[in-house]
């Protein structure tokens, strides 16, 4: 990206976070409130990665580190795989058949019983746009505008959804 396109899409960014946060005012619940305050955290994220990817372009221009350019190819490769997650991250190990939530620790998935063994993974269920309320459209705006995806989903378990 050039410089222009940089900046351009930190002041993007940057409007979108204070409209985020205008919007965080009319929030009727502490759930809405969370969401809110977690797509700042998540649009402050990109805003910083920008600011490293145009601290670096001007490195490269005046020449000051012989490293810039491939920290710049890298810092621009990372920012076109970024996402903003809202709720639940799930990680699943086929191999060793676990799952952790958040981050948290690994849960083995799986269960025996009498019948057998069976191997039960959680899922990740997306938010509807009435859970999401005024963000869904600013969720929207944000991915169709950026490229950032924002991902808002619970994690559910096959029996307790009765499945």
């Amino acid at each position: 990206m050039t410089t222009y396109q940089n900046l351009m899409l930190y002041t993007k960014l940057a409007g979108f976070r204070l409209l985020v946060l205008a919007n965080r005012f009319g929030c009727d619940s502490e759930f809405s409130r969370e969401l809110h305050d977690r797509l700042v955290e998540g649009l402050e994220a990109a805003i910083a990665r920008i600011q490293v990817i145009m601290e670096l372009e001007r490195s490269v221009f005046a020449g000051d580190d012989e490293f810039a350019a491939y920290q710049l190819e890298g810092e621009c490769e990372i920012f076109g795989r970024f996402s903003i997650n809202l709720l639940d991250d799930l990680e699943i190990d086929f191999d060793t058949h676990e799952y952790r939530i958040n981050g948290g620790d690994w849960v083995n998935a799986l269960m025996a019983d009498y019948s057998g063994v069976d191997i039960d993974y959680p899922e990740l269920v997306a938010l509807t746009e009435a859970e999401l309320g005024s963000l869904a459209p600013i969720i929207n705006d944000i991915t169709g505008e950026i490229g950032i995806a924002v991902y808002a989903a619970r994690t559910v378990h096959a029996w307790s959804t009765g499945s």
